[in-house]
C-alpha cells in the first residue's frame, strides 16, 4: 500500500472487479433493475476506496498529523505514565478510509483483535468490536499509540505493515472503512486541535513534542 499510486487502494479491487462483473452480466441479460443497482454500487465502491495521492505540509520534525480523516470528537486526559492525552476521531463512509502513519517513526507494536462490526451507539462495541492498537516509536524514543476500531462496516481494518517496520510521516500503513481511531499521546506532547476540527490524515497537524 505505501507505493500505490492507483486512484483506487488495491483493497477495493476485488469489489470493484465483481461489482463490474455483474453490471455487465445484468446488461447482457437485460436486467435493468440490477444493472442500475449494481452500478450505484460500483460508484459507492470507487468512493470508498478512493486513494488520493496528498502532499505532505511542510513540518517540523517532531510534528505528528493524523493517521485518519475525520471529526475530532474528544480530547481527554487520562491517568498514567506514558500517556497523558487521548484524542477521539470519528470516521464515516463519507471520509478516506486511508491510514496514514502520524510521524516518521518504526512500529513497535502491534495487537490485532477480530470481533464484530456493532454500531458505535452500542454500549457493547468498545468491548467486541474489530480493532487494532499499533504503537509508533520515532528516533528520539517518542511514542504514540494509535486504536482503530470499527463501527458498522462491509470490510475489515486491513494492513499492510509488520512490527519493527520503518515509516516515513504520512506514508500508507492501512485501511479501515467506517471506524473510530483513538490516538493517545505523551506528557512532552503540545495539541494543537480542537474539538470539533475536521481531520485530514497526513495533513492536519494534531501538535509538536516538546
Amino acid at each position: 500500500m505505501n507505493n500505490n499510486l492507483l486512484p483506487i487502494a488495491k483493497e477495493g479491487f476485488s469489489r470493484i472487479g465483481f461489482t463490474i462483473l455483474a453490471f455487465i452480466i445484468f446488461a447482457i441479460l437485460d436486467l435493468n433493475l440490477l444493472e442500475f443497482l449494481s452500478f450505484l454500487t460500483l460508484l459507492f465502491f470507487v468512493f470508498v476506496y478512493r486513494n488520493p495521492e496528498r502532499m505532505l505540509p511542510n513540518l517540523e520534525q517532531m510534528s505528528v498529523v493524523s493517521p485518519v480523516d475525520g471529526i475530532l470528537l474528544s480530547i481527554e486526559e487520562v491517568e498514567g505514565e506514558e500517556y497523558a492525552y487521548k484524542l477521539e476521531v470519528n470516521s464515516s463512509y463519507l471520509n478516506v478510509s486511508l491510514l496514514r502513519a502520524p510521524l516518521s517513526s518504526a512500529i513497535e507494536n502491534i495487537n490485532f483483535k477480530h470481533g464484530a462490526r456493532l454500531s458505535h451507539a452500542s454500549p457493547l462495541s468498545r468491548e467486541i468490536n474489530e480493532r487494532v492498537e499499533l504503537i509508533f516509536k520515532d528516533t528520539h524514543d517518542n511514542k504514540v499509540k494509535v486504536s482503530h476500531i470499527l463501527k458498522q462496516s462491509f470490510d475489515e481494518i486491513k494492513l499492510d505493515v509488520i512490527t519493527k517496520q520503518n515509516l516515513v510521516q504520512g506514508s500508507r500503513y492501512g485501511l479501515m472503512v467506517n471506524g473510530i481511531t483513538t490516538i493517545y499521546l505523551p506528557q512532552n506532547f503540545r495539541v494543537n486541535v480542537s474539538v470539533g476540527q475536521e481531520l485530514n490524515a497526513s495533513q492536519s497537524l494534531v501538535g509538536y513534542f516538546s
